[in-house]
């Protein structure tokens, strides 16, 4: 046996008559180049801070703009969460996507547009009897409504913008936001992940 500067231990077979400096050539390869096969051979354990591994909801998620509502109003706004979930709440049952029924909580569009100060009521006369919300989600898609339908003294069409489902709030593949539409025999208007209502004249 022979014992190199690493503490490693070569068998040295004596009939393999190697001469001396071969052999020392050798050992010195072995003890040089085995560190960093093994160190190719076996790669390092990182250990990842928690933070990189688990993923939390920002607490300030709820404070950021989450719905806009723009266009002709007298009022631009830009609603958070928590702004929503200070207004005057109303809660529908309504059959969702998947053919349940669900009770959606959340602001009532009309009292939105109310608040941006869209024309409504005896101010909802000629030009703006054409005018329309457009409501559109994060992923681009969009629904009319006429601002008309939504005037309680016209059609009155109860549309919601709903936070939560059944007491939870909606999960990313819906919300944080969306629009539900009761009166609909389709889902169609149902604007998931809703991002703004822009007000605009249909006839333009």
């Amino acid at each position: 046996m022979v014992k190199t500067r690493r503490g490693l231990f070569v068998r040295v077979w004596a009939r393999a008559a190697l001469p001396l400096p071969v052999l020392a050539h050798a050992v010195l390869a072995f003890a040089v180049l085995t560190p960093a096969v093994l160190a190719h051979a076996v790669p390092p354990f990182v250990a990842l801070p928690l933070s990189a591994t688990t993923q939390t909801a920002s607490p300030d998620s709820v404070a950021a703009p989450a719905l806009l509502v723009k266009g002709a109003v007298k009022q631009e706004l830009r609603l958070t969460l928590n702004d929503l979930k200070g207004m005057p709440r109303t809660k529908v049952t309504a059959k969702g996507h998947d053919g349940s029924t669900h009770e959606y909580e959340g602001v009532t569009l009309a009292s939105l547009l109310a608040k941006a100060g869209a024309p409504q009521a005896s101010d909802l006369r000629g030009k703006s009897m054409s005018l329309c919300v457009v409501a559109e989600g994060s992923d681009g898609y969009r629904a009319a409504f006429s601002l008309a339908e939504l005037d309680a003294d016209f059609a009155n069409e109860s549309v919601l913008v709903a936070d939560t489902a059944d007491g939870k709030d909606l999960g990313p593949d819906q919300g944080p936001l969306r629009l539900v539409v009761p009166g609909d025999k389709r889902q169609g208007r149902w604007v998931r992940q809703l991002k703004s209502l822009s007000i605009a004249n249909a006839g333009l």
